[in-house]
């Protein structure tokens, strides 16, 4: 699985074939622009974004203590991780629809119990259009 995280607390996820690095580059390069500030954590994966167009790719090093005062850091992604964990942790392991239980989870992040009430019932009327993605 793959995710980005926005800092306005916006989701997306994808189950990625493989770990090689051409494949989140090509999730990041599709969904992100090149001016973005982009915060990764040092794994592999993520070598070359320099090289591709990202030049402000800043990488956290998890194993040293750092301040996070200057903005620098991936804990909402790692909160969203978290989030999900625990909600498919009542089904006791997704064998079926995982990508689907997935999305929902994505959808339900951050989100009250009022605004996915909302939500809720302009899917079911039909009328998605006042729906932001």
């Amino acid at each position: 699985m793959f995710g980005i995280y926005e800092r306005d607390g916006r989701v997306y996820t994808e189950i990625v074939p493989n770990c090689e690095k051409r494949t989140p580059q090509a999730i990041i390069r599709g969904r992100v622009s090149t001016e973005t500030i982009v915060h990764t954590d040092k794994w592999r994966g993520y070598d070359g974004l320099v090289d591709v167009g990202f030049d402000k790719h800043k990488r956290i090093n998890h194993s040293k203590a750092f301040s996070y005062g200057n903005g620098n850091h991936i804990n909402g992604i790692e909160n969203f991780w978290s989030f999900t964990k625990g909600r498919l942790a009542k089904f006791r392991g997704v064998k079926v629809n995982f990508a689907y239980h997935l999305k929902e989870c994505e959808w339900r992040y951050k989100k009250t119990d009022m605004q996915l009430y909302r939500e809720l019932i302009v899917l079911l009327k039909g009328d998605n259009k006042s729906l932001v993605s």
